[in-house]
């Protein structure tokens, strides 16, 4: 007799559940990051052995929030002072991107044999639902773009720790925030309505990325009014490492063993074309002595805004350099990208 498929509830409450189970373990075993890595493991490998785990919904995006907010709250008088240092910097970024377009689409294209618009999509560095949903509306494999993206995020995000631990020496051991008990009521009321208010904003006007993108620029305008003075407690980041590493895992339910040998082989292959591209830029920014070492790997790690944001807060890397960084690449890809589809679309079928 055919096992009944869970309802969505049970679905959530068993994601839920494995994930506090992988923090528990990551946690005694006394492992880097356990509020990020144990639930993404935990949910990965139960993807893999046919659980049927769900994402959080809304929860997940409202994690995302915690992290805008951190953004926002880093951003204060001294870092835009400092925003001439970062231009030379900055400006390699286009290069980096028209390098890995060049690089990346011709690698799905003709090594793995993908149509042109998914070859396209999955080289683009840029957030996982935003070239998602751009590669659809290009006629583009859309489970093959999550599946890839996802994997990218994953393999970077579990790579990123090893090579800051062993190559920069860094303990990622950097505090993450103050207790709530030691911050002001006042302050955290203040972060709680930044983040809903540029969240559900930036949706109304169609922002991009708004539940990272509308806290962080209320949070910054509140940071520069000297009205917040602290990122969010380490209670509300911790949260929304456990909400981020659940939505890396739950990503590959349902993968079949023909997607883990083409989707999530190419995915995880392309992790190494961009580790070298991103490594020869980071050389060059600090050849050029344009930051530290921990800073120039983070400020070009290819992997998603929030979970670059987490560590670089554990890693004590410049938040301010880092995300001014990523959020140029990701502006690049997302206003770049629809710029493209036309392209393509004009120029006809080429597949």
């Amino acid at each position: 007799m055919p096992r009944l498929p869970l309802p969505p509830a049970a679905r959530i409450a068993l994601t839920a559940a494995v994930a506090a189970l992988g923090t528990l373990a990551f946690h005694a075993a006394s492992l880097p990051l356990p509020f990020l890595f144990g639930p993404m493991f935990a949910c990965l490998l139960s993807a893999l052995v046919g659980l049927p785990l769900r994402g959080f919904g809304q929860v997940s995006v409202a994690g995302r929030t915690i992290l805008g907010v951190a953004v926002g709250a880093s951003i204060t008088p001294a870092v835009l002072a400092r925003l001439p240092e970062m231009a030379v910097s900055i400006a390699l970024v286009p290069v980096f991107i028209a390098v890995i377009g060049a690089v990346g689409v011709p690698f799905f294209r003709r090594v793995w044999g993908f149509d042109g618009a998914t070859a396209y999509y999955a080289a683009m560095p840029g957030g996982l639902q935003d070239m998602v949903i751009f590669g659809i509306e290009a006629g583009g494999d859309a489970r093959a773009l999550s599946l890839i993206h996802a994997t990218r995020v994953l393999f970077i995000v579990t790579l990123a720790p090893i090579l800051l631990t062993q190559l920069y020496g860094s303990s990622l051991s950097n505090p993450i925030g103050v207790p709530a008990s030691d911050l002001p009521l006042a302050e955290m009321a203040l972060m709680a309505a930044a983040a809903w208010i540029g969240w559900k904003g930036g949706e109304r006007i169609g922002l991009f990325g708004a539940s990272i993108l509308g806290p962080m620029i209320v949070t910054a305008a509140l940071s520069l009014s000297g009205l917040i003075h602290a990122r969010p407690p380490a209670e509300a980041i911790l949260a929304a490492q456990f909400l981020i590493g659940c939505g890396i895992g739950v990503h590959f339910v349902g993968v079949t063993m023909r997607e883990l040998g083409r989707d999530v082989a190419a995915g995880a292959a392309y992790v190494v074309v961009l580790a070298a591209l991103a490594a020869a830029v980071s050389s060059l920014v600090r050849w050029l002595d344009l930051a530290e070492g921990v800073d120039a790997f983070l400020a070009f790690a290819p992997g998603g805004q929030a979970e670059m944001t987490v560590l670089a807060i554990v890693a004590g890397a410049d938040l301010g350099y880092v995300i001014a960084h990523h959020l140029t690449r990701i502006v690049l890809v997302i206003t770049g990208a629809p710029v493209v589809a036309g392209i393509r679309r004009r120029a006809g079928p080429r597949d």
